[in-house]
């Protein structure tokens, strides 16, 4: 309802700075009339975004539902109708009142004198309004302010704070040992209160325009030895302050974590003392997955090496078990490897019947070259110990079958993926994830990589597994990946090694374990011919390798 009725001021050395004002006219006294009533006749409620300027909390909602937005000046009444969302038009700057000391949140007269904050007395001679003026980056001129309502907690802004430093900015000559930044002004002007006069500002618009103010004005900030960021310590204070830090130099910012929402109600509080210790144990940035020896947990780390919960391997498959300090642990990517027609699957197939049978980990089958019949053929074959492809249709019997079926599915611990014939890398991951997450699999078998993403060309592996090792360790869950092999290049049959796996060298990189097979399928011993080697290339957690052992197919 001030748009338009106030001229741009000129601020002067006195304390008490006049404010002109136009005559009104019919339309602006029935519209300030109006709103006025809409005022006194509602309550403040809480701040929140804003629908015309899409700022996150600059937005005052009140009790019938009518809203005043001090970022953009956009006032809504409680019937929903508009009255300004013009943001290229801001009120005339606006800075009013007397230099005074705000008793209610003990900010003293010398406090407010360095910021140049004024307030405005009502009526009844209580403090009615405080003024808080921005400057531009130079600070040698007020561009701007943000007017706080006492009696509603609302502000409006004036002038453009678009073109301002941060609060208090002019304030404070640049460098020196420490600056503190705030998310609000009185938070600004209490954290210079209560730490002995150490520069203090505070970001223009809140915590969702934290980054930008902060850019706006870095090169300001970096001049001084140590930055503290102090904002809420709500959900948006603190995430804001970890957007912050990375903008610095390395080892120059810290944040503040308060018992209270902020510096402002630390000092109301009379809590200074407590305020002082949390300024000085401020955590540096550290960026996420760094961490120091005398950290917390990292001790705790240690002593758990090597006592991570595994899954054994089948007691048939030589000596893996060993080698590896008893199988396949939690949160790791495991990679088996082999040429074509080697009897990879098979092996897959025999080792998922035998953590079936002796673990009580429940088992994701993502089979990619077979569907759920096939699937559920062979599993059964392997838990019966009859190769039913192999027994003709008059022949089998098919109450026994579904009765060990039924063994196996009253179990809950096998689930199998059926990927329909094909799937997108993206959505095939979406699917393991549910196996994870919504059933609760603790063990995810995918076979083979190569029918798992679009092309074997680097970067699509590279990304798939990266994907998988994220999901490995954010859930704690094993994942065994099947892979196949480039073409042999020599002529013994058992002369393969990890770089031979098809596709990028990720596959091995990214694996904790990698276990490769490998068969004479040409030879004319036939015992020979149905004998598969082990070997275990790379074990990260023990260092083991080797020759495992054989397997032979019966």
């Amino acid at each position: 309802h001030r748009r338009g009725l106030l001229r741009p001021l000129k601020l002067t050395p006195s304390p008490t700075i006049p404010l002109r004002a136009r005559p009104l006219t019919t339309h602006h006294r029935s519209l300030q009339s109006y709103m006025r009533k809409e005022q006194t006749e509602s309550t403040f409620v809480k701040h929140g975004p804003c629908s015309s300027c899409g700022s996150s909390d600059a937005n005052a909602i009140y009790s019938d539902n009518h809203q005043v937005c001090f970022s953009c000046n956009a006032y809504i009444h409680g019937d929903g109708s508009v009255v300004n969302t013009n943001k290229t038009r801001a009120r005339p700057l606006e800075m009013t009142g007397t230099i005074a000391a705000i008793q209610d949140r003990r900010i003293s007269m010398d406090t407010a004198k360095r910021y140049g904050v004024t307030v405005e007395n009502g009526e009844d001679g209580s403090i009615s309004k405080h003024h808080y003026p921005y400057h531009n980056q130079e600070g040698n001129k007020v561009v701007g302010t943000k007017v706080r309502n006492v009696a509603t907690k609302d502000f409006y802004a004036t002038g453009d704070l678009g073109s301002a430093g941060l609060f208090g900015q002019q304030s404070f000559a640049a460098g020196g040992k420490y600056i503190t930044i705030t998310e609000g002004e009185i938070d600004a002007m209490a954290a210079y209160e209560m730490n002995g006069g150490f520069p203090a500002v505070s970001i223009r618009s809140g915590a969702n325009s934290a980054v930008k103010d902060v850019k706006a004005s870095l090169e300001y900030l970096e001049t001084f030895d140590k930055v503290v960021i102090c904002f809420d310590s709500d959900e948006a204070g603190i995430k804001a302050a970890q957007d912050v830090l990375p903008l610095f130099s390395p080892r120059k910012a810290k944040v503040c974590t308060l018992p209270l929402k902020d510096a402002g109600d630390m000092l109301k509080a009379n809590r200074v003392r407590e305020y002082t210790k949390c300024w000085w144990d401020a955590k540096a940035y550290k960026p996420e997955g760094v961490v120091s020896l005398g950290d917390p947990d990292v001790w705790d780390k240690f002593l758990k090496r090597g006592t991570e919960e595994v899954t054994p391997l089948p007691a048939s498959f030589g000596s893996l078990n060993a080698m590896m300090n008893g199988g396949i642990a939690a949160g790791e990517v495991t990679v088996i490897g082999a040429l074509t027609s080697i009897g990879k699957t098979t092996m897959v197939y025999n080792l998922v019947h035998g953590m079936y049978v002796e673990s009580a980990k429940k088992i994701g089958c993502v089979f990619l070259e077979a569907d759920v019949g096939e699937t559920v053929e062979k599993l059964l074959s392997v838990y019966m110990g009859t190769n039913i492809a192999d027994v003709s249709n008059e022949d089998r019997d098919y109450n026994l079958y579904h009765e060990k079926y039924d063994e196996m599915a009253n179990s809950d611990k096998l689930h199998i993926l059926d990927h329909q014939g094909a799937l997108e890398a993206d959505e095939l991951f979406a699917k393991m994830q549910y196996l994870v997450k919504g059933l609760d699999c603790d063990i995810i078998i995918l076979d083979p990589l190569q029918a798992a993403v679009t092309s074997n060309e680097n970067g699509t592996i590279d990304a798939f597994m990266d994907k998988c090792l994220k999901l490995a360790k954010n859930t704690g869950v094993s994942i065994i990946i099947v892979s196949h092999m480039r073409k042999p290049h020599a002529k013994d049959a058992h002369d393969v090694g990890e770089y031979d796996l098809k596709g990028s060298g990720s596959i091995n990189q990214i694996a904790f374990n990698t276990i490769l097979l490998s068969r004479d399928k040409m030879t004319d011993d036939d015992y020979a011919r149905n004998c598969t080697q082990v070997q275990l290339v790379k074990c990260r957690r023990t260092g083991r390798t080797g020759v495992a052992g054989w397997l032979f197919y019966e």
